[in-house]
């Protein structure tokens, strides 16, 4: 038996893909999955991080000044 632990992303369709290599070939195995919602700490997030730091800018509005014309560079190729 051999336990393999990843961590993978759910797409906007709510289907997981996983691509699990395996050492073995032309063969029938049997495979558990469990599932486990990842929480922000396990991803290394201090607790509360988010509902402290989104939306907290409390200074004055931020402005993007105009960031000019792009220059013309040679080309390489």
């Amino acid at each position: 038996m051999q336990n393999i632990k990843l961590r993978s992303r759910v797409g906007k369709d709510g289907v997981l893909h996983l691509d699990i290599p395996v050492e073995m070939t032309d063969t029938e195995i049997e495979v558990t999955v469990t599932i486990h919602r990842v929480t922000p700490q396990e991803r290394g997030w201090m607790s509360g991080f988010f509902e402290e730091v989104i939306g907290g800018w409390v200074g004055e509005p931020l402005q993007r000044p105009e960031q000019g014309e792009y220059e013309t560079r040679e080309q390489l190729f």
